[in-house]
């Protein structure tokens, strides 16, 4: 099968990868070669590890990567069966995206987010094929994790979903169906808990340190909301909420004074070098 995943950033670099080790030929697309080629660099590195450790050998890690084609225009798309968008969580450059791809790629080609709180009701909308748009929400970082929301819009058809769900399954993913609601399951309940996080900082309930030490030793989670937030980025952690909070038009999705603050300065986590926590 032919897959083109747009953004090889985190999330579009983890997607690639699957892919490519499940068999697929992947063209890998982003705004700037540059990107592809970070994003290419990514991936080599992981599978390097993998044969360090025994799970790959260098063969099969040359095969995969031989799989990832650098495909900087979004044109000469003829054979792609799915198109799997992991642009920025930003509802207009999504849209834009998804108008583009409609004109492109073949008429029975699916068009799939990544979005992980996005109406796909909303982007299919945007396409003449809204029977052919789904979501596919990968979870970070996508090589190791498992499972996967497939998120159908109103007009979604059952083909489109069962060809959806068995590509996961092939991916070595766990899918799970989830209906089209603002943050679908895993954000609706992951991004508030992160929140409150922030308004306890931000209220001198607590340290970062402490809150995140009482989540991890008190429920068993296996990073602090606030580490977490970090990783994920914050930007995308106040795209997320504002996503809720409009969605819902309900005052306990508010984000945190403190995560806009955050934002507004560049501090978005990890890959900014500073967030809740500093990084080198």
């Amino acid at each position: 099968m032919k897959i083109l995943v747009i953004g090889a950033g985190q999330m579009g670099s983890g997607i690639a990868h699957v892919a490519a080790q499940s068999g697929h030929t992947v063209l890998l697309n982003d705004r700037a070669p540059e990107f592809i080629e970070r994003g290419l660099g990514v991936i080599a590195k992981n599978l390097n590890r993998s044969v360090e450790k025994g799970k790959l050998d260098a063969a099969e890690r040359d095969a995969i990567l031989a799989r990832i084609v650098p495909h900087p225009a979004l044109e000469r798309l003829d054979g792609v069966e799915i198109a799997i968008e992991a642009a920025s969580e930003h509802l207009e450059t999504k849209l834009e995206l998804f108008r583009k791809l409609d004109a492109e790629l073949p008429p029975s080609a699916i068009l799939a987010s990544n979005t992980s709180s996005i109406s796909i009701t909303l982007l299919g909308g945007a396409t003449k094929r809204a029977e052919r748009v789904i979501g596919m929400h990968f979870m970070n970082p996508v090589p190791v994790m498992a499972l996967v929301e497939i998120i159908r819009g109103i007009a979604t058809s059952q083909e489109t979903y069962d060809f959806t769900e068995s590509l996961a399954k092939q991916m070595g993913k766990t899918p799970v169906e989830v209906r089209d609601f603002p943050g679908f399951v895993s954000n609706r309940v992951l991004m508030p808990m992160i929140n409150e996080a922030i308004y306890a900082l931000y209220e001198g309930v607590g340290s970062v340190e402490a809150i995140d030490t009482v989540m991890k030793l008190g429920m068993n989670h296996p990073m602090g909301p606030l580490t977490l937030a970090d990783f994920i980025g914050l930007d995308t952690c106040l795209a997320i909420m504002n996503v809720l909070y409009d969605g819902f038009a309900d005052s306990k999705y508010r984000p945190c004074p403190l995560l806009k603050q955050y934002v507004a300065a560049g501090w978005l986590g990890r890959k900014s070098g500073r967030g809740f926590y500093t990084y080198n």
